[in-house]
């Protein structure tokens, strides 16, 4: 036998298209020719695959042989196609006689034939799934492809217990389950003194899924109130949390299993590049925007942020998916998250502390385009607290009290509508957020008034109805529409500066 057909996968996004590995024996002088658009990572198969032959005790043809990785305009990176092609050979030159037709191959090679892990586990296991075929891959990945439902998945840890498996029926070693680890114990919301208002936008924002600006002085709290909206969050669904591990193994951060039905948490560094907040590179790979999908980003110290990094959260923002786009790869990475933003309104820490101008302080807030300020629906002060308030005792709710109110506003808006408020589209906030004639008036009166746009009255109904919703209110009433604008308090600030 001189030809054979073996599959595997290459990775374009969180797509997984199919390759063939065709491997032709012929006769002529010794060579090892690698075609079908290969990158630097997979040429150097040639020498991974004929050591680890070797080393395994088999026999490495003495002829030309030739690896066409099928289709010939797909890009092929990575060493996740070394199994592929070790098995190619074997079964090209008579030392594999097996049918290997139902079966998909990922793997790289160690010189010594051991099989080493791969990128991306979680499409490749999808797409395998979905085309009905037996997936081999590497323990370790087995271990995290073996979540998803239904999986089919072998996992092995050399090549010869792959020959085995195929040519003899031998049993592979089991896959070994991920280790149980404790589910995150978020902080809670009991810790944070005073901030009633900032308090109750965390409880809309997480009602909502809205996207929420605190300011304020420092060390009043926002980034205390930040860290404790993934504890107020629903668990994960079985699909939105496969969604997430697909994104955390194409970028080989795979989950923990504790991790997996909890909604991510994500908070860059104001120091990180455009690239590294929405994805990108040569070969496309999700940035934070994505690691953060159904779940939610924080950017502390907004201002500090590069504008030019910031302006690329305005369309994944309305979006909720980014598509990154280069000379010779393009991808599309959903980005659906909630964004939390904390920051000082002057550069000395308060506008009224009398240490910075109003020309200094605009000149620092204008680092912030409206446009993006548009697109965050609760903007909320967190003002200084008297230190007499840090020792008294206070009554304030927890985190689970919280929380139950916040799932009962979900599940509302999921019977209602099968989506969070945030998502709500102009067509269907007219269906489900009905208002009386006087109400339009007076909205219409307040956006004019405060100077925000069409795109505010929309994250107006929306807040409006999470407000109702945790009110358990089937309509949106005036006074649902007066709480909604009262979040509008960075709006007003620039609105005074401007004035000043």
């Amino acid at each position: 036998m001189s030809l054979a057909l073996i599959q595997s996968r290459a990775r374009c996004g969180l797509h997984a298209p199919t390759v063939t590995v065709e491997v032709h024996l012929s006769s002529g002088l010794p060579a090892f020719l690698l075609v079908g658009l290969p990158e630097t990572s997979v040429k150097e198969a040639r020498d991974r695959v004929r050591s680890a032959l070797l080393n395994s005790g088999f026999e490495f043809p003495d002829k030309k042989i030739t690896v066409n990785l099928a289709p010939a305009d797909l890009p092929k990176e990575s060493g996740r196609f070394d199994l592929a092609i070790a098995l190619g050979i074997l079964k090209a030159s008579g030392q594999l006689q097996a049918d290997t037709s139902d079966y998909e191959f990922y793997g790289e090679l160690a010189l010594s034939g051991a099989l080493r892990p791969i990128v991306g586990e979680i499409p490749l296991m999808l797409a395998c799934q979905q085309a009905g075929h037996l997936a081999l891959m590497p323990l370790d990945n087995a271990s995290q492809a073996r979540q998803i439902p239904r999986a089919q998945v072998h996992g092995a840890a050399h090549l010869l217990q792959v020959h085995a498996f195929l040519q003899h029926g031998q049993p592979l070693p089991p896959v070994p389950e991920l280790p149980q680890a404790s589910a995150t114990d978020w902080p809670d919301l009991q810790d944070v003194r005073g901030q009633q208002q900032a308090k109750r936008a965390l409880e809309l924002a997480a009602a909502g899924g809205h996207h929420l600006l605190m300011f304020g002085p420092a060390g009043t709290g926002k980034s205390m109130l930040a860290q404790r909206l993934p504890g107020l969050l629903p668990p994960l669904t079985a699909n939105e949390a496969l969604s997430c591990a697909a994104i955390y193994s194409i970028a080989g951060q795979p989950r923990p299993l504790a991790d997996w039905q909890q909604r991510p948490f994500r908070q860059p560094h104001h120091s990180c590049s455009a690239v590294a907040l929405v994805g990108g590179s040569s070969v496309p790979r999700p940035g934070e925007i994505s690691l953060a999908h159904h779940g939610v980003l924080f950017l502390d110290e907004l201002p500090e942020f590069p504008r030019t990094v910031l302006e690329v959260l305005r369309q994944p923002l309305e979006a909720g998916t980014v598509f990154i786009s280069r000379a010779a790869r393009q991808a599309e990475f959903p980005a659906e998250f909630q964004l939390v933003a904390a920051l000082n309104p002057s550069p000395s820490g308060h506008h009224q502390d009398g240490r910075a101008s109003h020309e200094q302080i605009r000149r620092y807030l204008s680092r912030l385009s409206g446009p993006l300020l548009d697109r965050i629906d609760l903007q909320v002060e967190v003002p200084l607290l008297p230190i007499q308030s840090l020792h008294t005792p206070q009554t304030t709710e927890s985190t689970a009290q919280v929380r139950s109110r916040v799932w009962q506003a979900r599940e509302r808006q999921l019977q209602r509508q099968h989506k969070a408020n945030v998502r709500l589209s102009p067509a269907e906030l007219e269906q489900y957020c009905q208002l009386s004639q006087t109400d339009k008036d007076f909205l219409a009166l307040s956006l004019d008034k405060l100077q925000l746009s069409a795109r505010c009255y929309h994250k107006l109904l929306r807040v409006a109805r999470t407000i109702a919703d945790l009110a358990a209110s089937p309509q949106v009433s005036r006074e649902h529409m007066l709480e909604a604008i009262s979040y509008r308090a960075f709006d007003r600030l620039l609105q005074y500066l401007h004035q000043s």
